[in-house]
């Protein structure tokens, strides 16, 4: 097996005080056993994030922060169709697609139907996000904590019926008529009895 040495840092000489000799070879013991650990594979496994919800299953619950730190739980939209939107700034189907879905859920709300544009990236600072979407209906998500996120690109959509179940999940942008398709037969439902 190679040996494995550490890299010294800017303006340490080698020799006595560095990690290679001197008086330091303690220090030098467990960054080389962990090193070979993770050669060996024998380090810690790191889990991995749950999978997303898939269409059919029941929806997953879940909090989002909004951008002004108001806290909705998911509990609190029970009996309303629910659409997540995961966005970016620098996506070009997302630029086309969020106000489409600012409009159609400005026109859609009083049927029951809620938006939630979530923002994958941190590359507009709050205040800017808080300019953009202070012009739209859509609630700007700061953060969602569940088992979410983007399937493999932007825009990812998840659709929620009424009932919390996951009726659409893909990594897609939605156009006016797919909205058409996939809402209006929802939110044309009754919500569920309490």
């Amino acid at each position: 097996m190679a040996q494995i040495d550490t890299v010294p840092v800017a303006g340490q000489h080698r020799g006595k005080g560095a990690f290679t000799g001197g008086g330091n070879a303690m220090h030098r013991r467990p960054m080389i056993a962990a090193a070979a650990m993770l050669w060996l594979g024998l380090g810690a496994a790191i889990p991995a994030p749950p999978p997303p919800p898939k269409v059919g299953d029941i929806a997953p619950p879940f909090e989002i922060r909004l951008i002004d730190g108001t806290r909705i739980r998911s509990q609190e939209l029970a009996g309303q169709v629910v659409v997540l939107n995961y966005w970016a700034t620098w996506c070009a189907p997302c630029k086309v697609e969020l106000p489409l879905l600012d409009r159609y859920y400005s026109m859609r709300r009083d049927a029951g139907l809620r938006v939630f544009a979530i923002t994958t990236e941190d590359s507009l600072p709050a205040s800017r996000l808080k300019q953009l979407f202070s012009v739209m209906h859509i609630p700007a998500v700061r953060s969602l904590r569940g088992k979410y996120g983007t399937l493999g690109a932007v825009p990812t959509n998840y659709i929620i019926d009424r009932a919390g179940r996951v009726r659409y999940a893909k990594a897609a942008a939605l156009e006016l008529e797919d909205l058409n398709t996939l809402l209006v037969p929802l939110l044309r439902e009754p919500a569920p009895a309490s």
